[in-house]
């Protein structure tokens, strides 16, 4: 019986300890581990995962290719590439001293789907069905093809044996769902009753076939003509004519990179962000994953934030703010009553301003330059810099409530992390801090990778030591 995710199995490479941290590094290190795939909702980071993972096992001596099917291209940017295409290209920058390297590529959709059809028709066959209109919008945009051509590329791939590990960054799509429904969809689709009765008449054979169907199919082939367009239509039958002996080859295809996902070898990572949107999400992938026998390793949790003062709870630094503020408050309001009591800028009579009689200097004689004693007088006093005590003050003032704020957010992480491992205490973790910016280069892909490395290293007994500092204490 093959075992279910999370179910330990002797011949599958090992990801760390049941329910603990995901040890990244002993999966990439592990020679039987053939396949990576990187899967989870949009925006949670699977394409910098699939790239950091990719960087670090190359640099670790294996030789790896990285497909992506993100559009964004922000694969290519941060490998320092160009423009990536169907064919994988070797990336510069990489250390190679350990013996390893790095490959990347981008599905073309079309272009792959291409190569099936040349690869499995003959050469006029092939022509027919390139150039027909109905192909061309099929292959360049029907629903799931996108994810089947996914999957026929990385079968691809795994039959040219060329590279020790394969790193997939499975497509963006509304759910995560898609990469392993849609290719079954495309199958149904291409195997279903409307392509067999659009089939049908060429199967029988030549105008003998066409009478012995006609009175059945003029009724069905009519409305479809006044639904769907005559023209439409005919292109249809066309291509289905000329993909009859390919239709086989799709399933076929299909249901055996299945079992390749399913197989010893492969490790499915789910990344997600510590946000309820996206850990719900990844929880119900899991469960699918189990359901569907495939092999998880574990959960990648990105954009986790720390703090190094974590003793200090949202609470006491509420309190100390307010302290601050209201000793400021207090210090301000005697000031305040300390210049009123002394020397200060009164309204003398006549409208004159200037300084209390009383405490007047006396006269002195003017110096050459000097202003004379008058226009002494009618000068302001110099505002006090805010460098003094009050000034430190507010500054601490509002460090504090920062702190405040920054104190709830990794307690909410940290309530929403601990539904999932609630749910789910069997999937190992490993948490990535959030970065102040994005990654372009090689070398923030290279930092990703060593934190998710050094999430599995800080886990010296079996427990789950986040990798972004200390969570918030407990309440």
């Amino acid at each position: 019986m093959t075992p279910t995710a999370g179910q330990p199995d002797r011949d599958r490479p090992s990801a760390g300890r049941e329910g603990g941290v995901l040890a990244v590094d002993p999966l990439l290190d592990d020679p039987r581990t053939r396949i990576v795939v990187c899967c989870g909702a949009g925006g949670v980071g699977k394409t910098t995962t699939a790239a950091a993972i990719g960087l670090r096992a190359a640099e670790r001596g294996r030789r790896v290719v990285v497909l992506t099917i993100d559009p964004a291209r922000r694969l290519a940017q941060s490998m320092g590439i160009d423009a990536l295409d169907n064919v994988p290209r070797r990336v510069k920058g990489v250390d190679e001293a350990a013996g390893g390297e790095l490959h990347a590529m981008m599905l073309d959709m079309k272009r792959t789907f291409d190569e099936i059809v040349e690869a499995h028709a003959d050469p006029e066959r092939a022509a027919a069905i390139l150039a027909n209109p109905f192909y061309q919008s099929l292959s360049a945009g029907f629903a799931g093809t996108q994810e089947y051509m996914a999957m026929e590329k990385l079968g691809q791939l795994r039959a040219r044996d060329e590279w020790d590990l394969i790193v997939v960054d499975t497509p963006p799509s509304r759910s995560a769902l898609d990469f392993l429904d849609a290719p079954g969809r495309l199958g149904s689709f291409l195997d279903g009753k409307l392509i067999r009765v659009l089939m049908a008449p060429a199967k029988v054979g030549g105008r003998a076939g066409m009478k012995f169907l006609n009175v059945g199919m003029s009724m069905m082939t009519g409305a479809l003509g006044k639904l769907l367009g005559g023209q439409l239509l005919r292109d249809v039958q066309t291509f289905v004519t000329a993909m009859d002996t390919m239709f086989g080859g799709f399933r076929t295809r299909a249901d055996a990179t299945y079992r390749l996902l399913q197989a010893p070898g492969t490790a499915f990572l789910v990344v997600a962000a510590p946000e309820q949107d996206a850990l719900r999400e990844a929880a119900y992938f899991v469960e699918r994953l189990a359901a569907d026998r495939m092999p998880l390793a574990g959960l990648v949790l990105n954009r986790v934030h720390g703090s190094e003062a974590a003793h200090l709870s949202a609470e006491r630094a509420l309190a100390a703010a307010e302290t601050l503020s209201g000793a400021g408050r207090g210090d301000g309001q005697r000031a305040g009553k300390e210049n009123l009591a002394g020397p200060g800028i009164v309204d003398q009579e006549g409208g004159k301003t200037g300084l209390r009689s009383d405490d007047a200097p006396e006269a002195s004689p003017e110096l050459p330059g000097s202003p004379s004693p008058r226009a002494a007088r009618l000068q302001p006093p110099a505002r006090p810099e805010p460098t003094g005590p009050h000034g430190s003050d507010r500054l601490a003032v509002g460090l504090l409530r920062l702190h405040a704020e920054r104190m709830r957010l990794l307690a909410r992480e940290q309530r929403t992390r601990d539904r999932f491992t609630a749910l789910h205490p069997e999937v190992p973790v490993a948490e990535v801090a959030a970065l102040p910016g994005d990654v372009h280069d090689l070398s923030g892909l290279r930092d990703i990778g060593a934190r998710l490395a050094a999430a599995g290293a800080q886990d010296d007994g079996g427990g789950t030591t986040p990798a972004a500092g200390t969570r918030p204490p407990r309440d």
